[in-house]
């Protein structure tokens, strides 16, 4: 077994679905950060089987928004003096913005390059997003 150190001030992010911890390593850019950041993949979990865990030594804004359209199933761990102060679980946004793009090429957004790219949650159970402004469907 493999031994992370604990964190002293900082963030956990638990409960990422198995193979999603790069990917929201990538989405909240954390490479820009200037400390320790660890990525656990396929931890053994009694609950999920296996699962990713990131690690953030150091306390920052997450978009919450990112992560529950990620993973609509992580938990948020705010570590301070080496214990747990708050725990937050993150749900599929209403809405997201300039997170995906529109696949439609007659899409208004085709055309205004600068037009944000929204998409509104449609279908909650299935994970369905469609484009505001053309509705053409996005699911995961």
């Amino acid at each position: 077994m493999i031994n992370i150190d604990s964190i002293k001030n900082g963030i956990v992010i638990d409960h990422i679905q198995a193979k999603k911890g790069l990917k929201i390593y990538e989405a909240l850019n954390l490479k820009e950060l200037e400390c320790s950041v660890a990525i656990i993949t396929n931890a053994r979990s009694k609950k999920m089987g296996r699962k990713d865990i990131i690690k953030i030594d150091q306390s920052i804004d997450l978009d919450l928004d990112i992560l529950g359209y990620i993973d609509p199933n992580i938990t948020i761990n705010i570590i301070k003096d080496d214990k747990r102060v708050d725990k937050y679980h993150v749900k599929l946004p209403k809405e997201i913005v300039n997170l995906i793009k529109c696949k439609n090429p007659r899409c208004i957004t085709s055309i205004e390059q600068e037009l944000d790219q929204v998409f509104v949650l449609t279908d909650e159970k299935n994970k369905i997003y469609r484009c505001k402004y053309c509705e053409s469907k996005k699911t995961e």
